[in-house]
């Protein structure tokens, strides 16, 4: 039986990462007809993760240009798809996450009273500033949506709180996980960008490229990283250096030409989640790194404010310190020097799913495709 054409939309590399494992279990039903839409609005980080998972793309918005702004992309997202969702006339429209892209996309489906389903639902810091614009974005997109597959509990909790109708939430795990036990192995080599470094030495993996973090923040933490290297001499800072020239002329004018602090370009997913994987700890303000790092037993130190997921602080796989430079500094030192300290938090539990996400989330959608059918007969 023919169920119905689901649209998945994305745009970005972390994305696409988390979209990946549904698309794969989407393509393994033959009664689900599946169409990826790729708006590119980061093409540099998003083409090899679909090179890796062999996902081809029906369509590509291909929206990445110099100095966009949000303007740009929310606009170019929704006319980009008008014409698309008018074509195909999909059955149900997925997206994930907080992007603009995602936010967009649900909205140009909700103008075609396409529904929507948002992978990775239900995170909020309620704080609307911060992250910047994603909490505004996921909070938007669950009003749009049918279907809010939540990762965690806390995550139900928070669309129970804002009157989401309880049988229209699915609590599936998170699908980073699925992927990421996909792509590391152990017997990895890395690559050819990390051969100087000492991995005889802890290796402390770093990310940063949060927008409110941009400015005197990200200089604290810059300098918060010049004073580990400084205490201690078997550490190695590996910083995959975001593109954005905010970000990137920052981190070459302190970091740059440092004794064990390595700058390289950004790594492909596979090369990262392995260095992940051989990494001693990690300092990061991404949002992802807080579900994937606890599963390969990795403390993470969250270079934030807030965060949107809580759980893992509650769990004690991730610590929340802020950007004041003292406060980095000395939460790891404590990792770096307490071996109960680090084993505490490397042995916690990590909250976000076995690695069976995307196939509960296709179980929904199947269940979802079979119900509307009948309903229309």
């Amino acid at each position: 039986m023919y169920l119905g054409k689901v649209m998945v939309v994305f745009g970005t590399r972390p994305e696409a990462i988390k979209m990946a494992p549904v698309v794969k279990e989407l393509e393994k039903v033959a009664d689900i007809e599946t169409i990826v839409v790729v708006t590119a609005q980061h093409r540099e980080m998003l083409d090899q993760v679909l090179y890796l998972f062999d996902i081809n793309p029906k369509y590509d918005l291909d929206l990445m240009k110099e100095k966009q702004d949000l303007y740009s992309i929310t606009a170019g997202v929704i006319l980009g798809l008008q014409k698309i969702i008018e074509t195909e006339k999909p059955d149900l429209l997925l997206v994930h996450g907080d992007t603009s892209t995602t936010f967009a996309a649900a909205l140009a489906a909700f103008y075609q009273k396409v529904p929507v389903g948002h992978v990775e639902a239900g995170l909020r810091t309620k704080n609307k500033y911060s992250p910047y614009p994603e909490e505004m974005n996921r909070v938007l997109t669950s009003r749009l949506a049918e279907l809010h597959f939540a990762p965690t509990d806390t995550a139900r909790e928070n669309l129970l709180a804002e009157a989401t109708a309880n049988f229209k939430i699915w609590v599936t795990g998170n699908t980073v996980i699925d992927a990421l036990l996909k792509v590391v192995k152990e017997e990895y080599i890395l690559a050819d960008s990390l051969a100087n470094i000492n991995t005889d030495n802890r290796i402390i993996l770093v990310t940063t490229h949060r927008r409110e973090n941009w400015g005197n923040k990200m200089k604290d933490i810059y300098k918060a990283l010049l004073d580990l290297v400084a205490e201690f001499a078997d550490i190695e800072l590996v910083f995959p250096v975001h593109m954005n020239p905010i970000v990137r002329d920052l981190a070459v004018e302190m970091l740059g030409n440092k004794e064990r602090i390595h700058l390289i370009e950004p790594l492909d997913y596979e090369p990262f989640a392995n260095l992940m994987n051989k990494s001693y700890m990690i300092l990061t303000d991404s949002g992802g790194l807080q579900e994937e790092a606890p599963s390969l037993g990795k403390p993470v130190l969250v270079l934030r404010d807030t965060t949107e997921r809580p759980e893992a602080v509650v769990a004690g796989t991730v610590k929340l310190v802020g950007t004041v430079r003292d406060n980095i500094y000395r939460e790891a030192k404590l990792l770096l020097n307490d071996e109960g300290e680090y084993m505490k938090m490397a042995k916690a539990i990590n909250p976000y799913g076995d690695g069976q996400a995307a196939l509960r989330i296709v179980n929904v959608i199947k269940d979802f495709l079979y119900t509307r059918i009948g309903s229309e007969v």
